[in-house]
């Protein structure tokens, strides 16, 4: 049986307005769930693999309705800390055509925020537990949530798990006086398995190469280069996948991803996604493809294939959740996707 892969970060409140409306455009939003290592959980939850996740949350009845929440999709909440401070929000306004999505953050003071090193015992976490994966959300929260998951990376290490790190650089976030190169660059080390696309690895480590990501069609021969920078600046990186997105609109990306494992450097099949519903999670449920594909696929190029798959599944559903499964994400990899009635 699979080892539980264990997920660390924020989750907040998600807040949008119904449909393709702007902020307040009626008076009412649509309140789910979101953040990145709990997306992450889920779609691990959804494929069948074991996941728990850790955070650490406020007493009251919104954090209650999280953790039901969790349950519903499998995940071990059972690591979940109550700690002072608050349940993060976080708005957001969907794109449509030419006018992009908008995001706003109201997360301070959350009480992952306030956590410090110390505040989780690691030790009985990680305990059975066979893979580790965390964001560069996570540590751009504050510097005691920056500690906090270097203390968890160096633990997770120590205890012979799997580390994969998302970098997710997120620029607004960056405001308690450190850089996220500052921080990323040192988290890395004591990671196995990498995700990114050609911001992070600019902003969170500093390297890059000539990328014009306003492209109508990237060249995967500078995503070759790039990962090789990466992983010959950090030896202790088995292997660094890149997310390729061709955005033509906010409602028409192309969508493919690149796996370099130090053997080989693998392209997916490429997708057009031309009538996006959501596109918020999409990095997540690659993330959580990718990690199911590795663990169960034994085979790199079908663990990218079916990453990829899993995120363009994701594009066609509103909220931060992947809810598919692993036979609907297969369909997709053998070419089922016509969009034909299924009866």
């Amino acid at each position: 049986m699979t080892k539980p892969v264990v997920t660390f970060g924020e989750i907040m409140l998600r807040l949008a307005p119904p449909g393709y409306e702007r902020f307040l455009q009626s008076p009412q939003f649509v309140a789910t769930f979101g953040g990145g290592e709990a997306n992450v959980a889920v779609s691990l939850g959804s494929f069948g693999i074991p996941a728990r996740y850790v955070t650490v949350l406020p007493s009251n009845p919104i954090a209650d309705a999280f953790l039901g929440e969790l349950r519903r999709f499998r995940v071990d909440d059972s690591y979940v800390l109550r700690g002072k401070g608050r349940l993060g929000i976080y708005f957001v306004e969907p794109g449509a055509n030419q006018r992009p999505s908008k995001v706003v953050y109201d997360r301070e003071y959350s009480a992952i925020a306030l956590a410090k090193p110390g505040d989780i015992d690691w030790t009985k976490t990680f305990e059975g537990a066979g893979w580790f994966h965390v964001t560069g959300i996570t540590p751009a929260i504050s510097q005691g949530a920056a500690d906090l998951a270097l203390e968890a990376v160096k633990a997770a290490r120590a205890a012979g798990l799997t580390v994969s790190c998302d970098l997710n650089y997120r620029k607004n976030l960056w405001k308690y006086g450190k850089t996220a190169k500052e921080v990323m660059t040192e988290l890395f080390q004591y990671v196995d398995v990498g995700i990114a696309n050609e911001e992070d690895c600019q902003k969170s480590l500093g390297i890059q190469v000539d990328v014009d990501v306003n492209a109508g069609k990237l060249e995967a021969g500078q995503y070759e280069k790039l990962t090789a920078k990466v992983l010959a600046a950090y030896p202790n990186l088995k292997m660094l996948a890149v997310t390729l997105r061709e955005s033509k609109s906010a409602s028409h990306n192309g969508w493919s991803a690149c796996l370099n494992d130090r053997q080989s450097f693998l392209v997916s099949r490429h997708y057009e996604i031309t009538h996006i519903v959501d596109r918020v999670g999409g990095g997540d449920s690659f993330a959580g493809g990718l990690i199911y594909g590795l663990l169960e696929l034994g085979d790199h190029a079908q663990a990218l294939e079916f990453a990829v798959a899993a995120s363009c599944l994701k594009h066609s559903v509103p909220g931060d959740f992947n809810r598919f499964s692993v036979d609907e994400v297969n369909a997709l990899v053998k070419g089922g996707g016509s969009g034909r009635v299924q009866r």
